[in-house]
């Protein structure tokens, strides 16, 4: 997977495993140690790739609390952005609630993959919402290349066009199947939004300045229903 990243152009990789799913723990300790002893191999092998540390958090009640313990991982350990992933089939009622208290304390929570969401796939007004709370969108880089299929890539297309979506992120699982490929869908976003510069941005300034901590300025979102 490394290699398939570097050979795609990528020279920075925040490792974001699942958590607090029901599945997977990984709490950040665990992370941490691990994507170290992954940099010290690919540094062994040549392999000019960058790795820091993240999760793709299940969102769940108290996520301050989950993150102050440990039990939750903020990209760089820097509890200024952390991924939130949904339940595969609803939005839980009180999201709201929970971005209203990471907002307040100084975390921008990141809203992964909402295109594959069914309930913001028939109402993307959920997400316009959470964007102007403060929010931050990420889109699956296959999602915008059509191999979630057609309605998801319909609604990518649409939360892109309405400046809902910030992030383009890879989400790799494997080497060949969901691998670390960006370029495709760079290339797919400039179509949908009319310019190279703003899609480049999404896989290049945006997640630059997420990872080193800092405020981050996003264009105005537009409802999108």
């Amino acid at each position: 997977m490394a290699r398939r990243a570097v050979e795609d152009g990528i020279h920075t990789i925040v490792a974001t495993p699942h958590t607090l799913n029901g599945i997977y723990i990984n709490p950040v300790k665990k992370v941490t140690s691990n994507v170290a002893a992954l940099q010290e191999t690919l540094s062994k092998n040549h392999i000019k790739l960058q790795l820091y540390t993240g999760a793709d958090v299940h969102l769940c009640h108290h996520m301050l609390e989950q993150i102050e313990s440990g039990d939750a991982g903020t990209i760089n350990n820097a509890k200024k952005y952390i991924i939130l992933e949904f339940p595969s089939q609803i939005v839980p009622p009180r999201v709201k609630d929970e971005i209203f208290s990471l907002k307040l304390n100084g975390i921008t929570p990141i809203i992964s993959h909402p295109e594959r969401n069914p309930v913001i796939q028939h109402n993307t007004d959920i997400m316009y919402e959470l964007v102007s709370m403060g929010a931050l969108g990420q889109v699956t880089a296959m999602s915008i290349t059509g191999d979630f299929g057609g309605m998801v890539m319909q609604r990518a297309e649409r939360l892109l066009k309405h400046r809902i979506i910030h992030i383009i992120a890879s989400d790799a699982h494997s080497s060949n199947r969901r691998p670390p490929v960006l370029s495709q869908a760079v290339e797919a976003a400039t179509e949908i939004l009319g310019s190279h510069e703003d899609a480049e941005r999404m896989v290049t300034d945006v997640p630059a300045t997420i990872l080193s901590g800092d405020m981050l300025e996003i264009p105005e979102p537009m409802p999108a229903k």
